[in-house]
């Protein structure tokens, strides 16, 4: 059974850091995606930050120079260092995976396309 198990959210205030990581467990084959995803209330999932097994990576255009997505194959975990925050980047944050590709912008602005999700981190950021 694949689980992904995200941690490292909290609250900090605006220009601070946080670092989140997401465990994943259960796979029988590592997946080719893995993405960072938020979701602010009364807002729709969207996407932040994907990164392929071969090391491409993607993030919205809010986040750019702010976050970076890093995996860690040996450890089957995932991170996002997110860096200068703001109040706007105030959601829950979501891991998810993709068994196959693409792992880019299409990804990015379809969460639905994801095979699996952790269960989330909330991180708040205030003024």
């Amino acid at each position: 059974q694949v689980q992904l198990v995200e941690s490292g959210g909290g609250s900090v205030q605006a220009g601070g850091s946080l670092r989140l990581s997401c465990a994943a467990s259960g796979y029988t084959s590592s997946p080719a995606c893995m993405g960072w995803f938020r979701q602010a209330p009364g807002k729709e999932r969207e996407g932040v930050a994907t990164a392929h097994f071969g090391g491409t990576t993607a993030y919205t255009d809010s986040v750019k120079g702010r976050f970076t997505i890093s995996k860690d194959n040996a450890k089957n975990t995932g991170y996002l260092q997110m860096d200068s925050l703001k109040p706007e980047d105030t959601a829950m944050y979501y891991c998810a995976t993709k068994s196959s590709g693409p792992c880019g912008p299409s990804w990015l602005g379809s969460p639905r396309r994801s095979d699996y999700w952790g269960q989330g981190t909330q991180v708040t950021v205030s003024s």
